[in-house]
């Protein structure tokens, strides 16, 4: 088969990670292989700079200076929020072809894999054979076909880690604390916490996801039963937790709710609902010591806690995408299949099958209203990588002299 010689031109889409600049140094240094790309374009801010024409021309970058990039967390290009409709889409193809480019990579979520889908079509409709890969990446881990995604075993490492250290501080100082962790429609991340236990009364002692309904009394009444029992408790709550009407929990808590770009109730860079959670404690339960934190958006990249699993796995796709559109010449969504314990092949999913929708957590992954079961750890264990070693002091008490039991 002829190879395709033309331009590339890369861009990401939505929430940046610690591990995204990977994928985008992966696919710059893969296509310096290949003769026929002649010359590979990042486009600055996502698809807004696309449309724009504000490009940067990634050829004349080192390697030296990719490969640093390639370990700093956060989108090295700029991302965007941008959800584009078909007559952006067109826009982005015009803007392709005026520039002569054949190869399009886009980094991101299915939001990301549907503008694939379209900007795919009118090359189509148009006769102008361009290569269109989505490069999967999301800290939610909610796409469809793959198995995980990119980002998420990162984020998840500091999930993990800032709950031992909660549960470190609130073992030395009890009362009820609450993490409230990002998931609007997928409970991975908030899940992730549960390898913060290591001792049998360790927290966090309650997870809550939005794949069950959130019910305010068995919270009270599990926070009473986990208090009681161990004299402290830790929860983990997702931001996207709703009610057994299918409503965000935040909009029954607080009077004033603020909504997005896309309509949609603001969960992220908000403590409503850890607030609102926090005062519902202290106001059933009498509890003094009550705090809450919202993660918000520290875990997305977050510098010193990367998987390298996670890290080698954003390359990969990456790679896998340009080695695809150079060598095969065809287009989709580059997908993890697991095949071992632990071991990954990468397979090209059709666009469709990815854009638009979400996965959420498989039920046998849940454990009740507030748990995670031995199933989930065993599917997230390997995607965190090592984790840190902390310990209790085991010594003997002393003998009481002037009070006696």
């Amino acid at each position: 088969m002829d190879k395709l010689t033309g331009k590339a031109i890369i861009a990401m889409g939505g929430g940046p990670t610690a591990v995204i600049n990977q994928s985008l140094v992966g696919a710059v240094v893969q296509a310096r292989q290949y003769p026929h790309i002649t010359q590979f374009y990042g486009a600055f801010r996502g698809v807004q700079g696309l449309v724009e024409e504000a490009l940067i021309n990634l050829s004349e970058a080192t390697t030296h200076n990719l490969e640093l990039v390639a370990r700093t967390p956060g989108a090295a290009i700029r991302s965007t929020r941008d959800k584009p409709d078909e007559e952006y889409c067109k826009r982005i193809f015009d803007v392709c072809k005026a520039h002569g480019v054949n190869y399009f990579f886009y980094v991101g979520g299915n939001d990301s894999a549907e503008t694939c889908r379209i900007v795919n079509k009118f090359a189509a409709e148009a006769g102008y054979e361009m290569r269109v890969m989505h490069i999967p990446k999301t800290i939610d881990n909610d796409l469809k076909i793959t198995d995980h995604c990119p980002g998420y075993g990162s984020a998840a490492k500091f999930v993990a880690q800032a709950f031992m250290g909660v549960n470190l501080d609130n073992r030395s100082l009890p009362g009820v604390y609450i993490g409230v962790v990002m998931g609007r429609h997928a409970g991975f991340l908030t899940a992730a916490s549960v390898f913060a236990r290591k001792f049998p009364d360790d927290g966090p002692h309650l997870i809550y996801l939005p794949e069950r309904p959130f019910d305010h009394e068995e919270f009270v009444g599990s926070v009473d039963q986990a208090y009681a029992k161990y004299g402290r408790c830790v929860v983990a709550v997702s931001e996207g937790i709703r009610d057994a009407e299918d409503k965000p929990v935040i909009a029954g808590l607080v009077e004033r709710v603020e909504r997005d770009s896309h309509g949609n109730i603001q969960l992220s860079g908000t403590t409503s609902l850890g607030d609102a959670l926090m005062d519902l404690v202290k106001q059933r339960l009498k509890i003094k010591r009550v705090r809450s934190d919202t993660f918000g958006y520290l875990q997305r990249s977050f510098l010193g806690c990367v998987s390298e699993v996670d890290a080698n796995e954003a390359r990969e796709v990456g790679e896998r995408a340009v080695q695809i559109a150079a060598w095969h010449r065809v287009d989709g969504s580059i997908t993890i299949e697991r095949t071992g314990d632990y071991s990954v092949r990468y397979n090209v999913s059709p666009l469709e099958a990815v854009a638009k929708e979400t996965k959420s957590m498989p039920d046998d992954f849940i454990e009740g209203a507030n748990d995670v079961t031995v199933a989930f750890k065993n599917y997230a264990r390997p995607l965190l990588g090592a984790e840190p070693i902390y310990e209790r002091l085991n010594a003997p008490p002393v003998a009481k002299i002037l009070q006696k039991d």
